[in-house]
């Protein structure tokens, strides 16, 4: 049996075609395989921005730490203030500043005030405060003050004013420089009581000098 050609005009057969899967599958995996890419890159950023943070952190750490004060036992311990308080002398005891005044207590004699002293008809303990001003400048013992303590509770005792006994307390004078004040001072005494504590400056600038005993 004889094969009859085709016609010359008729079209030759089109070339076969992938699969649509075929292609749908690669486009897939070029896709894919891009956003991997993308997430690899991104998530390569976040990675070195932690590093960094990280590595400003420890540095800020490093540079921040605070300095060692820890004293070593070759280091010298620090002076101990000396003490400021004012030394407590006996009633009789002489006291000098380094200005070069000078003050003294003596002569303690009991007594009782008058009816025209303030306060009247009151124990006391009198005694005589001497200043001596061998600075080079004026004293103003008028600013200074006479305190009085008695007994073991240390009570406050009344200073005693009595014209009729001399007790006129230290004068308000300004004290030339080589020059001495005297006055006689009274203080409020029971007379069951024997120890006695005077605190005196004798101006506002000095410090007060502290005198303590036992009166007879």
């Amino acid at each position: 049996m004889t094969h009859t050609p085709p016609p010359p005009d008729f079209p030759p057969p089109a070339p076969a075609q992938p699969p649509a899967t075929k292609k749908n599958r690669t486009n897939a995996i070029i896709i894919g395989s891009a956003v991997a890419v993308i997430a690899a890159i991104i998530g390569t950023g976040i990675v070195v921005s932690n590093s960094r943070d990280d590595d400003n952190t420890a540095s800020t750490t490093k540079t921040s730490d605070p300095v060692d004060e820890t004293v070593t036992a070759d280091e010298e311990p620090e002076p101990t203030p000396e003490d400021t308080e004012p030394k407590v002398m006996g009633l009789t005891d002489g006291v000098s500043y380094q200005d070069g005044v000078e003050v003294q207590l003596s002569d303690y004699k009991r007594g009782v005030s008058s009816d025209t002293a303030a306060p009247s008809g009151t124990p006391y303990v009198a005694f005589t405060v001497e200043i001596n001003n061998k600075s080079q400048s004026i004293v103003d013992i008028g600013t200074g003050y006479v305190m009085c303590y008695y007994g073991d509770e240390s009570r406050t005792s009344e200073q005693i004013f009595d014209s009729e006994r001399g007790l006129e307390g230290v004068p308000s004078m300004r004290l030339q420089p080589g020059r001495t004040a005297k006055a006689t001072v009274a203080c409020e005494m029971p007379k069951n009581q024997q120890y006695l504590q005077v605190e005196m400056a004798p101006s506002m600038e000095a410090q007060a000098a502290i005198f303590a005993g036992n009166i007879k």
